[in-house]
């Protein structure tokens, strides 16, 4: 369950992301990409810890929403790290490493608005609590 949840989340706040960006930006996979971080990060974060109580689903609904923003920024500016490599963008192998995060705080900076804050946080609670919902009664 907390899989298919955080898959369901990315997804969806991927499809409010997607319009912040320039107009000609290829988006390629995105929503699909993040879907399945979502998909793994819920598994393997959530998933373990339902069944342990209501206000600790809260706390691992928030750390595996964190953790999926952070895989999610730092798997999408790798990939726009490498495309910049093939094209020779960088002089030395540092600056493209350095080149990663400058873009994770980029793109981070480009998601702070107000919806998709707030859809992180309470889709992020909520997911928790379906998590453990089914946890409690079903394992």
């Amino acid at each position: 369950m907390a899989a298919v949840l955080f898959a369901v989340l990315a997804w969806y706040v991927s499809g409010l992301i997607v319009p912040l960006f320039p107009e000609n930006t290829d988006m390629g996979f995105f929503t699909e990409v993040n879907a399945g971080l979502g998909l793994i990060c819920g598994w393997r974060i959530a998933g373990p810890r339902g069944g342990t109580g209501y206000v600790s689903a809260i706390s691992y609904g928030l750390t595996t929403t964190v953790a999926l923003v952070v895989v999610a920024l730092f798997t999408h500016s790798s990939v726009v790290m490498i495309e910049n490599s093939l094209r020779k963008f960088y002089d030395t192998p540092v600056e493209a490493v350095v080149a990663v995060f400058e873009l994770m705080v980029e793109h981070g900076t480009m998601m702070l608005t107000p919806e998709i804050l707030a859809t992180l946080g309470v889709g992020g609670v909520l997911a928790g609590l379906g998590t453990e919902f089914v946890g409690r009664r079903y394992t």
